[in-house]
């Protein structure tokens, strides 16, 4: 596995023997403590043919944790949603209601637009 080929594409070849190949691995920020966090709860229609989505944004620290937070805030509100990019989306205009959970957790949340 160390030679796959389709992590090198458009690379130039080397002449070199001693050559090594190294990719850029970007790392991921430990995540911050829920008092540390500031969080901004917010709605957003765009490109959901009209649906509303509560956002929650501002998130620093791995995708796994901000993986199991989304799924806490799904579970406690009872609606789908995900968490990927760096924001968690629950479905539905429940911007009280994460805002509230969140700051009952710990993490400084503030109610956007």
């Amino acid at each position: 596995m160390d030679n796959d080929w389709k992590k090198r594409l458009g690379v130039v070849y080397s002449t070199n023997p001693d050559f090594k190949y190294q990719t850029s691995e970007a790392s991921e920020p430990d995540t911050l403590e829920p008092g540390k966090q500031h969080l901004i709860v917010t709605i957003d229609r765009r490109q959901r043919a009209g649906k509303q989505v509560t956002l929650v944004k501002g998130f620093v620290g791995k995708s796994e944790d901000l993986a199991a937070l989304g799924k806490a805030l799904k579970v406690k509100c009872g609606v789908g949603g995900t968490a990927k990019d760096g924001e968690i989306s629950v479905q539905g205009d429940l911007r009280d209601k994460v805002t509230a959970l969140l700051t009952a957790m710990g993490y400084n949340a503030k109610r956007g637009n």
